[in-house]
């Protein structure tokens, strides 16, 4: 069975992902601290640690799985630039150190839509995180959301309009699509998509690419997502 390592495996995007890659056939590995086990899953195995603390976990990723990074600052704001750094970024470094210590054949990282002009500390770090990870030398894709519409962050569902009314503007069109919204299960879609189809190299999925790996599609088999956005340095 493949064997997929998950930092982040009780979240808002971790839990349901754990559920769906064991139902896949997936053999998954779920980092959690020690009073958070009972959330996960039944079917994976659980691995008692610290998300910011490398040592807690930097021998149980199994050599050669894919690694997915999840663990951040629940719903971002620009009053939690200061998390951003302590928690988003230092479980990155984390995750990509034990991640290189395991020699893992594919990392996995949900990164954000960017240029943006709103939440500026949250796209720098995470565009931080893109760079290191693009230098770190490993096989990974990195998946570019703006907001996820689901439970508990339903809100924006009332911009939908606008959304498509600026996408009938040339001037807009390209930042309407690029900061566009993409549901729970189209993520999740891209997320199983991206841990069956490895990339070589580094590849980086937008928001269309997201929308195409829907749940929904007609097709028999699952969509490929569309091609990268470009693989050049994040911070360039």
């Amino acid at each position: 069975m493949p064997k997929v390592f998950i930092s982040g495996a009780t979240g808002y995007l971790g839990r349901p992902l754990t559920q769906a890659l064991i139902t896949a056939g997936c053999d998954v590995h779920a980092l959690t601290r020690p009073q958070s086990i009972r959330k996960l899953p039944i079917g994976c195995t659980p691995v008692p640690g610290n998300a910011l603390d490398a040592s807690t976990f930097i021998g149980s990723v199994p050599a050669g799985s894919t690694f997915i990074h999840l663990t951040g600052v629940s719903h971002p704001s620009p009053a939690k630039a200061a998390e951003f750094r302590s928690i988003d970024q230092a479980s990155f470094r984390a995750s990509l150190q034990c991640a290189r210590v395991a020699r893992v054949s594919h990392f996995i990282y949900v990164s954000v839509a960017h240029p943006a002009p709103v939440m500026r500390e949250y796209v720098t770090v995470r565009r931080e995180c893109e760079g290191q990870l693009e230098r770190s030398g490993l096989n990974a894709t990195i998946l570019r959301p703006w907001y996820i519409l689901g439970p508990g962050h339903r809100w924006p569902y009332f911009l939908i309009p606008l959304y498509k009314l600026a996408q009938h503007v040339p001037t807009w069109r390209e930042s309407t699509l690029r900061l566009g919204l993409v549901t729970h299960r189209q993520m999740l879609a891209a997320l199983v998509q991206a841990t069956d189809r490895p990339s070589e190299g580094l590849a980086c999925y937008d928001v269309p690419a997201i929308r195409a790996a829907s749940f929904g599609a007609a097709s028999a088999s699952p969509p490929v997502l569309s091609p990268p956005c470009h693989s050049s340095s994040p911070s360039a």
